[in-house]
Formats: C-alpha cells, sequence, structure tokens
C-alpha cells in the first residue's frame, strides 16, 4: 500500500510538470502617434510668393514739418522732427497691386530742429534754434496730449491699398498714432536700382485726426499749427 501511495504521488508531480500554467500574452506596445513632417516657418502674412526688401535704417529718413500759428507767430518758431530710425519692410510682387508694406518708428527717437535739417528745408526754418528751445519743445511734443510716447511708443504705416503701377504708384497708408488710424494717400516715387529700393514722396495731416491737441500759449495768441507737412525717403535692401 505503501509503495501504491508514493507512486500515485510521482505520477500526479509528472503531471503537474506535463502541464505548464497558461501564460498570458504580453500587453500591446502602446501606440505612437505620426510624428508630423518638420515643415519650414510659415512667411509673415504678405510675403508669400514676394520679393520682400528690409527697410536700413541707416539709408532712410523721414521728416516732419511743424508751422507756427497765431496772432503772435512770428515770436515762435517753425520746427523739423527727424526720424533716421524708421524700420520694417515692403513687399513686391506682380502685379504691382499685390504689393504692400509695413513701417515704423520710434517717437521719442525724434531728433528736434536738427541743423542740417533746418538749412535744407529753406528759409522758413533757419538754423539758430537755441538748446533750451529744442528741448522744450521735444517736452511738448512727447507730452500726453501730443505724441503722449509713454504710452504709445510707435508710429505705424503700413499699405491700405496699393494701386497703379511701378512707374505710377497709387498708394493709400493706413497711419496709426497713438490709438488713432487713418487711411491718408500718400504720392510716391519708387525707384529699383538692383537689389535696392528707394521710395520717396510728401504729404499732409492734421493732428487732431489723430487725438493730438496742438500746443498752444496766450490763448492761442502763440500756437502750433494743426497741419503738420511730411516728407520721406526710404531706402530698402533686398532680404
Amino acid at each position: 500500500m505503501k509503495a501504491a501511495r508514493i507512486g500515485a504521488v510521482l505520477l500526479l508531480c509528472l503531471g503537474l510538470v506535463a502541464c505548464p500554467r497558461p501564460v498570458r500574452p504580453p500587453a500591446p506596445a502602446p501606440e505612437v502617434p505620426p510624428q508630423p513632417t518638420p515643415t519650414q516657418p510659415a512667411p509673415p502674412p504678405g510675403e508669400a510668393g514676394a520679393t520682400v526688401y528690409q527697410v536700413d535704417p541707416q539709408a532712410s529718413v523721414l521728416h516732419i514739418f511743424v508751422y507756427r500759428g497765431g496772432t503772435f507767430a512770428r515770436l515762435g518758431h517753425n520746427h523739423v522732427m527727424t526720424s533716421k530710425s524708421v524700420a520694417g519692410r515692403v513687399w513686391m510682387r506682380s502685379p504691382f497691386p499685390a504689393s504692400g508694406f509695413e513701417l515704423s518708428f520710434p517717437v521719442a527717437d525724434l531728433i528736434v530742429d536738427d541743423a542740417d535739417a533746418r538749412r535744407a528745408a529753406g528759409s522758413d526754418f533757419p538754423p539758430e534754434i537755441s538748446a533750451s528751445d529744442k528741448e522744450g519743445t521735444r517736452k511738448n511734443m512727447l507730452r500726453k496730449e501730443v505724441l503722449d510716447a509713454e504710452t504709445y511708443p510707435n508710429v505705424t504705416v503700413k499699405s491700405a491699398t496699393v494701386d497703379g503701377s511701378l512707374q505710377a504708384p497709387k498708394i493709400t497708408a493706413r497711419i496709426t498714432i497713438k490709438d488713432a488710424s487713418k487711411d491718408v494717400a500718400v504720392p510716391t516715387s519708387i525707384v529699383m536700382n538692383g537689389d535696392r529700393l528707394t521710395a520717396s514722396g510728401e504729404f499732409d495731416l492734421l493732428q487732431t485726426d489723430f487725438g493730438m491737441k496742438p500746443f498752444s500759449v496766450a490763448l492761442g495768441a502763440l500756437e502750433v499749427q494743426d497741419r503738420l507737412h511730411v516728407r520721406f525717403e526710404l531706402v530698402a535692401v533686398k532680404r
């Protein structure tokens, strides 16, 4: 009997060895989402399919002519504000009306009554302006009622419409000063010379159109005229 029990135990053990435990299949590997194909960054708005020119601030200049007014205008001065910090880009396409531009300049960098600029402006702008008069004009120009340089550091100019041809362009610019924007027709001449583009022209603005209050004293007996005259020559280089 003892031998029979031992044999039964051995048979049971052999049966357990011959029937291995079921093994779970390995869990499926987590799906890896497909990686996007690297792409080139999209060009800034307006540049797609265009020849782009970058404005060269060192070769460009913008003048703003400010005129005295009032009963005692003879006691005041006309002024020239000059920017040599115009930045931005121009994009050119064919047909020409598909072209455009974006420009800006910091108002705090405006140069007040540069002697060379005054001489070039003609007899209405004699160059003899004292340093104290220039500083006073600068403070008045940047104060809150005029340019409010602390709140609105830049003037921006963008193309609103472009029409005509390269030889006879018809351009309307959207000018933003402070928080006011106005579309202004800007007579412009464009010259292409190799990789350089030169745009020049002049036009008038009214300060009150942009929420600016022209400076005045003595109940307007001496004041700054509302009208400003702008003259520019911008040079841009092909990128």
